[in-house]
């Protein structure tokens, strides 16, 4: 069985908690796209073009454990941008979500590009200062001295960048469900995407 999930949305929103345990739920596959862009952002760092680094992408690319750093989310968001880095890493997303079994697609243009045609497009967001204030203290237990005010100012210009760029720029797929988690407690918007994926995965079986 094919079933494919679409989970969009700005970073730190929630998306890839959500993901999770949906994935986990429904026995799916998981992919956090974001991670790619990521590990391209952290071979460019190292020295790679960027066209490169996205074409030749390896698994172990994706597992390093530096890809969480301050410079690195930076560096993929600029990468994201590229339609060369973009373009090479299409296909890899598409065949994920083809897999049998079902698979869960974390990540910025999943519902409105990768997988328009996903069976679930859900779109999970939040206030950029409850944003800025989840990702300052996952930096801070992890280690990374950076002031709040700061992760706030990269936060909103990482949402400019991405829902201005001219491919496939960060919106929801005009199907999908909105998910706000401003105000919503993690286990409360997990079950709402549990429930909308339970009736439609009810529906095609």
């Amino acid at each position: 069985m094919q079933f494919t999930v679409a989970i969009d949305g700005p970073a730190a929103a929630g998306k890839g908690t959500i993901a999770r345990a949906v994935a986990q739920r429904f026995g799916f596959a998981h992919l956090d796209t974001g991670l790619l862009y990521r590990a391209v952002g952290r071979r460019v760092l190292d020295g790679t073009p960027a066209d490169i680094a996205a074409a030749t992408l390896k698994h172990r690319d994706i597992t390093r454990e530096d890809l969480r750093t301050p410079e690195v989310s930076d560096a993929a968001s600029q990468v994201a941008a590229l339609p060369e880095v973009r373009s090479a890493l299409v296909l890899f997303q598409q065949e994920f979500a083809k897999r049998d079994g079902g698979a869960v697609l974390d990540g910025r243009d999943i519902g409105t590009v990768i997988c328009p045609e996903a069976e679930v497009k859900l779109f999970v967001t939040a206030s950029a200062e409850v944003r800025a204030h989840r990702r300052w203290l996952e930096l801070t237990k992890a280690g990374h001295d950076v002031e709040e005010a700061q992760v706030l100012e990269d936060v909103k210009e990482r949402d400019e960048r991405d829902s201005t760029r001219k491919d496939a720029p960060l919106r929801p797929a005009d199907d999908a469900t909105l998910l706000d988690t401003s105000d919503l407690p993690v286990e409360e918007a997990t079950d709402a995407a549990i429930q909308s994926v339970a009736r439609i995965l009810g529906e095609k079986t």
